[in-house]
């Protein structure tokens, strides 16, 4: 998949704990709502990045200072599968139901 990847730190290695792509319907044609139901219809699990704490109801009243980062990020970014055991099939599998998402 084309996109941005933030680079590896020159003094580590990232543990892909955590797989996360932002997208941007104009450009790739799909929302990421689209996406994550495609991913579910093939029995890929996913998710929206987390939910910023000043939009859940416990925090409604409580102050908030902000530029809007934490909510567009939770609008666009979606959680992929990560971790050191998957394999090239299953990243394959991924990758492939996002390609047919910007397809349809």
């Amino acid at each position: 998949l084309l996109g941005d990847f933030m680079p590896e730190a020159p003094w580590g290695r990232s543990n892909r704990w955590l797989t996360v792509i932002t997208v941007d319907p104009e450009r790739f044609g799909a929302t990421r709502e689209d996406i994550r139901l495609a991913l579910e219809a093939e029995n890929i699990e996913s998710r929206p990045v987390w939910k910023p704490m000043h939009l859940q109801p416990l925090f409604r009243d409580c102050e908030y200072i902000g530029n809007g980062v934490a909510e567009n990020l939770f609008m666009h970014g979606l959680c992929l599968p990560s971790g050191t055991t998957m394999s090239q099939t299953d990243q394959g599998q991924v990758i492939n139901a996002i390609r047919h998402c910007a397809q349809v």
